[in-house]
């Protein structure tokens, strides 16, 4: 279904602002102003044992104006939408900017970008979440919270639903951008407790750039999945401890995900590799001279930056740069060929043009370059998960997320996850606790033995995925299919610091 932009932002003087503001910007001295208004609106919903705990809405908006003076960066921005704080905010810009040009010691050069003239781009969902009644969200988590509660192995559930409306306006003159993003992220998680302690398993289902629709039949079967969970979750209360050793790997893609996240998508952020995150965010091991000869992993390895895809959380029409969204490879065949890139590091490293990655979370913040939806590619004619399992003789099967730790050249790393399924002659036998699997990315990735097919894909992804100073969160999905992966090395999470 297609909608139209918010009108409530839509009603705004959009083009009257920033035509104020660059206007001033240009007369004040600037060689590159650009300008964004945007505002956000959230809620956040949270339930215990079917009884609403707290609810909460939130509603931003602000304006933000940028410049390049003499090769320096200024920027300034305020909550206040009027001409008069647009003129005096592009003002200050361009001040802080002649202030900051003593301390700079690198000019500030975009690459170039065709001008897209006033275009429009609102993301794909059917039903706006913010006009369905909260009562019909709390009774809907209040009643598959009751149901789980029904089963005796259960003793609590929290349940959770938070949800995003983005409306975002870009304009630098040649390019005049007015879009749309919504997205939601629902959760319940089922807690044990038992004499031995507690333990506990939450929903699969990821975040999604979807609507309302999302929760009640499309794209996710939460009823399937909410009717499995207690049977799961009394397996593992009585799992035994993996034994510590090398197996190979059936990776599910509600895990895999975020393997993804951390050892491909942030190492092939460029300011990363250039160093300008080292601070705080760290740098990459995959560096420009690697570029277009690393073996990142096995032959198998296809992986595709993009911010067309549908539904996917870092989707968008055109970035916080003007830069129109595209696709394109960070790893053909196991090799490294590609990097992510805002206007500055493309001109950095001697790109022609940006990948489009450019966000800022909010008005009081610069644009950074921040990732696309990253994703590694299924085999045509791949299995599905019961024919990755069927090869494997002993391993174990890895479902869902949950804690992880990675170096900061994103290079060493270990996660562990939600469940773990014993694989023994092809069959799964049984729940296992206290697994995480450990290695380098190279090593990881060039291990990987099979992908399965489309019918294993899932686009996953998070809601609040950190970078910067001052920090900013960005969402971001990733598509990937169950892949196996051959001699992983596993710890045993619960003797780990004992031995």
């Amino acid at each position: 279904m297609t909608h139209a932009v918010d009108p409530g932002f839509a009603a705004l003087p959009l083009h009257d602002l920033a035509d104020a503001a660059l206007a001033e910007a240009r007369a004040a001295g600037a060689g590159h102003a650009d300008f964004r208004v945007a505002r956000t609106r959230g809620q956040r919903l949270r339930l215990s044992d079917a009884r609403l705990q707290s609810f909460s809405d939130t509603d931003d908006a602000g304006l933000a104006v940028r410049v390049v003076v003499d090769g320096t960066w200024g920027f300034a921005g305020t909550v206040d939408l009027t001409p008069a704080a647009a003129r005096e905010t592009a003002r200050k810009a361009v001040e802080l900017a002649r202030v900051a040009a003593a301390m700079n010691t690198e000019r500030i050069e975009l690459a170039p970008e065709p001008a897209h003239g006033d275009v429009t781009w609102v993301s794909a969902y059917d039903v706006d979440p913010f006009t369905v009644p909260a009562k019909d969200k709390i009774d809907l988590l209040a009643q598959w919270s009751a149901g789980l509660l029904g089963r005796s192995v259960v003793s609590h559930v929290n349940a959770g639903l938070h949800q995003v409306k983005e409306c975002t306006f870009y304009s630098d003159g040649a390019t005049s951008a007015t879009q749309q993003r919504v997205r939601l992220f629902p959760q319940l998680t089922a807690v044990a407790v038992t004499a031995a302690g507690f333990d506990d398993l939450s929903t699969l289902a990821p975040p999604a750039g979807r609507g309302w629709e999302y929760l009640t039949g499309t794209g996710w079967d939460f009823p399937g999945e909410l009717a499995e969970l207690p049977d799961l979750l009394a397996e593992r209360v009585h799992a035994p401890s993996v034994t510590a050793g090398d197996y190979d790997l059936v990776i599910d893609a509600t895990n895999l995900w975020l393997t993804i996240h951390e050892s491909v998508g942030h190492a092939t952020e460029l300011d990363r590799a250039l160093g300008y995150e080292a601070a705080y965010a760290g740098t990459s091991f995959a560096t420009p001279d690697k570029l277009g000869s690393l073996r990142y992993g096995s032959e198998l390895m296809q992986v595709t930056a993009d911010r067309t895809v549908a539904h996917g959380l870092a989707t968008v029409g055109w970035d916080d740069e003007g830069v129109a969204a595209q696709s394109w490879d960070l790893i053909v065949d196991g090799v490294f060929t590609g990097y992510q890139l805002d206007r500055r590091t493309a001109r950095l490293g001697g790109f022609g043009r940006s990948t489009g990655c450019a966000f800022a979370c909010s008005p009081g913040h610069m644009p950074l370059a921040r990732m696309p939806n990253v994703s590694l590619r299924p085999a045509p004619d791949g299995p599905d998960v019961a024919g990755l399992i069927a090869g494997v003789e002993d391993g174990i099967y890895v479902v869902g997320d949950r804690s992880w730790s990675i170096d900061m050249q994103r290079y060493n790393f270990q996660f562990t996850g939600q469940r773990f399924h014993r694989i023994r002659h092809g069959r799964l036998a049984g729940q296992l606790k206290d697994v995480a699997y450990q290695a380098t990315t190279t090593d990881f990735w060039n291990s990987l033995a099979a992908l399965g097919g489309p019918r294993t894909h899932v686009l996953a992804g998070e809601f609040n995925c950190g970078k910067g100073q001052p920090g900013q969160l960005a969402p971001v999905s990733h598509g990937t299919p169950a892949a196996c992966f051959a001699g992983v090395r596993v710890l045993n999470t619960a003797r780990e610091g004992q031995d």
